[in-house]
């Protein structure tokens, strides 16, 4: 007996992936990263966002068909020599600041300070030193906003550096970040996911650092795209939860009776686009920067995939044609 399951990557690319039910969660793996066109190595979550074991079964990781998975793949991919030897990197940038991952899991960093390039004061945290007595720490994800990093270590534990008013500094939700699994950034804010569907921000509240008035709604989620200065979170019944300055798409009660059986979301500069599980499509946010679908709403059927640019958005449709706006 075999199932098929929807497995999405975080730039909301997605594919429907058919494997046995007695097949192993590392083979459904690597067939959704054939089907998604990615070769970096990566992690499958469950809808729960709990990293799903690869040496189990599908059947004992308890996947049905219709459940969706996400494929957490760092974002670029470089090879470098290391003197007789070959290893890879991961890199993620701030404004003018730079972040790799390497093959053995610590981070180099390079860059002006003030972006984020000198990570001196938590480099002791960064490093992948497996002793008797010492912790595991091998980096998983870093994000950057424009000033800051974010790094997810092996332990689900998180490490920032960089501008403390634009996420640099965690310390004061610090308790809170443990088994994260996403994190998603602003232009000066950080939000991340922990395997518990509980979302915890920090960084500047104009830019989204603040979650508070809609920390309640933060529970069971599965997914969160970020615009210039506000988040938008998709939970696992469909729902969405949005927060952030209204200018940058913080505030979706417009579409409230909309935001409901939402499969992706994708973000511009100001505005946010979500994709409903019928294939319709509604926005939010800056009207001129894609936060009004208004004049191609009759043609935004059967929508599969969504890309957004800095200022607008283009869907794909079943039959293969794009509409933009």
């Amino acid at each position: 007996m075999s199932i098929s399951v929807d497995v999405h990557l975080l730039s909301g690319k997605r594919a429907a992936v058919e494997v046995e039910a007695d097949a192993s969660v590392e083979s459904l793996k690597h067939r959704a990263q054939s089907a998604l066109a990615v070769s970096s190595r990566g992690r499958l979550l469950n809808s729960a966002g709990e990293v799903l074991d690869g040496a189990q079964s599908v059947t004992q990781a308890k996947l049905r068909s219709g459940d969706v998975l996400t494929l957490h793949v760092n974002q670029v991919q470089i090879k470098a020599t290391k003197q007789a030897g070959v290893f890879t990197a991961f890199i993620q940038a701030s404004i003018g600041a730079f972040a790799a991952i390497l093959g053995d899991g610590s981070v180099v960093t390079w860059g002006p300070d003030r972006f984020g390039g000198d990570c001196g004061a938590v480099k002791d945290q960064l490093t992948n030193v497996q002793q008797i007595q010492d912790q595991l720490c091998d980096v998983q994800q870093i994000q950057a906003s424009t000033h800051a990093f974010a790094a997810i270590l092996g332990d689900g534990s998180v490490v920032t550096w960089g501008d403390a008013h634009s996420g640099g500094d965690s310390s004061a939700v610090q308790d809170q970040l443990r088994d994260v699994q996403l994190i998603q950034a602003s232009h000066a804010a950080f939000a991340a996911i922990r395997s518990d569907g509980y979302v915890v921000t920090w960084g500047d509240a104009r830019f989204g650092g603040d979650s508070s008035a809609v920390q309640s709604q933060l529970t069971n989620v599965q997914q969160i795209q970020a615009s210039v200065g506000a988040f938008a979170a998709i939970r696992r019944d469909g729902s969405v939860v949005t927060w952030g300055p209204a200018d940058y798409g913080g505030d979706s009660s417009a579409v409230q009776d909309q935001r409901r059986d939402v499969q992706q979301i994708q973000a511009s500069a100001l505005a946010f686009a979500a994709i409903r599980g019928d294939g319709s499509v509604v926005t939010w946010g800056d009207a001129r920067n894609g936060g009004n679908s208004s004049a191609v709403q009759e043609q935004l059927r059967d929508v599969q995939q969504i890309q957004a640019g800095n200022s607008g958005f283009a869907a794909v449709l079943r039959e293969g044609l794009i509409v933009t706006w």
